[in-house]
């Protein structure tokens, strides 16, 4: 499967053997049974090209992915080098709240290496080794590794909610002001229970990408904020944030994930940082607001 990736990756049995230092016989065999093995044609081939069959695309990313584990396999045994500089590309938002506390940590472990944190944006011009990105976007050539999926809860001030009647009700949320992480010019928070998901039409007062910024608004009094759970732990145990509708739950999620080129996810500095990166922001994300 790995082979076969390869030939795809590199368009041709002859290129393939060529960086894997094998008689191209030995690709075109492992090809073959691969097919034999699967009992489809996986390739379509030609003097001068190939060409991907129809199961040869459904299949292209399982063996891409053995690929990967077999390099990263490889790279485990490796040591980060001494002098490894990492570029590691950080939104405003989810990545200062949740990379950035860590990168002193990260450093005291891996003293042997340098980290350059680049805003997210500019590394189309200078590339990047690790990127983390809270959109669920997957360019080709690259592989992505899940960092947790923040629960999002509903909460207010205290200063907000007085003298207003608490929502006990998803509709009674449309006589609020809201505030969430939308960009829908007509949204509709989506929020579920028991199965069942229900769909609440409002105009936000506030829309941003950045949830610190949400929720400075939030703990202000300026509404009913959509926020990821971790940060407002401290709020809800201060009693500075009161949890609204505490039965629903936010439909729509983020999913963090560190994205790396695919040429890159192997290398030992590469996968110590996105190791890292799940050892410790997976646990935040799990905690809950009474841990």
């Amino acid at each position: 499967m790995a082979i076969f990736a390869k030939v795809v990756e590199l368009n041709g049995f002859t290129a393939a053997a060529r960086v894997l230092e094998v008689p191209k016989v030995r690709i075109s065999r492992s090809v073959a049974q691969l097919e034999r093995e699967l009992g489809v044609r996986l390739l379509e081939r030609t003097t001068r090209r190939i060409a991907l069959t129809a199961p040869g695309r459904s299949i292209l990313v399982h063996c891409q992915r053995v690929a990967l584990e077999a390099e990263s396999a490889r790279a485990a045994l490796l040591p980060v080098a001494a002098g490894a500089t990492l570029r590691v590309s950080v939104d405003p938002a989810y990545g200062r709240l949740l990379v950035a506390p860590l990168v002193p940590r990260f450093l005291e472990r891996f003293p042997q290496m340098t980290l350059r944190l680049v805003p997210a944006g500019e590394e189309e011009a200078a590339g990047f080794d690790v990127q983390v990105r809270s959109d669920a976007r997957l360019a080709p050539g690259e592989v992505a590794t899940s960092l947790g999926t923040p629960p999002m809860i509903l909460c207010a001030a205290p200063g907000y909610l007085a003298g207003k009647s608490l929502p006990q009700l998803p509709s009674d949320l449309a006589s609020h002001a809201l505030l969430w992480s939308t960009a829908e010019t007509s949204p509709a928070l989506k929020l579920c229970k028991d199965g069942g998901t229900v769909a609440i039409p409002c105009a936000p007062r506030l829309t941003s990408e950045d949830p610190a910024a949400l929720h400075a608004a939030v703990a202000a009094g300026l509404g009913i904020g959509v926020l990821p759970e971790f940060l407002c732990r401290n709020g809800l145990a201060m009693r500075r944030l009161v949890r609204v509708l505490p039965d629903w739950e936010v439909a729509d999620r983020v999913d963090l994930t560190a994205v790396c080129p695919a040429e890159r996810a192997g290398e030992p500095a590469v996968r110590a940082f996105v190791e890292f990166l799940g050892a410790h922001i997976v646990p935040v994300l799990a905690g809950s607001a009474a841990a």
